[in-house]
């Protein structure tokens, strides 16, 4: 059943990633005692008050501007990065980015309404093997944006600007 203030595959996406230990970070517009209560029960997951705690971070477009304090993994240990839950109230309707690296075949086509500062928070947090993986939300629909993959943005002189 649908969670007030979580969009159908937010909500999806947590019951299937989340346990007890999964410390999760929740951005001020999802932090109500209504989605707190659900997922510390339905899940186990500890809610955590600051960002360094967080194994993942439930977010949506006003937190994207500053990315800073979440947790990027080391060298050795890549996989104990934050990792991004980013609801957003669509996933089509920004940019053309074209977003290449392993697991895609040739290059894959998105135009997620993000600003463009996202892409720069991103780029200063991806130090392969290190960085932030993020999954983006709306409604039913997810798309997962892995730290090996490399984004570009079509510039209108056809030359692209790339983000790590």
């Amino acid at each position: 059943p649908p969670l007030e203030g979580l969009a159908p595959a937010s909500y999806a996406l947590c019951l299937a990633l989340l346990d007890v230990d999964t410390p999760l970070w929740l951005a001020p517009a999802f932090d109500t005692p209504i989605i707190r209560a659900n997922l510390t029960f339905h899940c186990g997951c500890p809610i955590v008050g600051t960002r360094e705690q967080a194994r993942f971070a439930l977010l949506d477009d006003s937190e994207l501007s500053d990315l800073h304090g979440f947790e990027l993994g080391n060298d050795r240990y890549p996989d104990q990065s934050c990792t991004l839950l980013i609801q957003l109230d669509q996933l089509d309707g920004g940019p053309h980015l074209t977003w290449r690296g392993p697991g895609i075949q040739s290059e894959n086509q998105v135009a997620l309404p993000l600003a463009a500062g996202f892409w720069g928070e991103r780029d200063a947090r991806n130090d392969f093997p290190r960085g932030l993986d993020a999954f983006f939300l709306a409604g039913s629909s997810v798309i997962g944006l892995p730290r090996s993959t490399r984004v570009s943005v079509a510039q209108t002189n056809t030359v692209a600007e790339e983000f790590a």
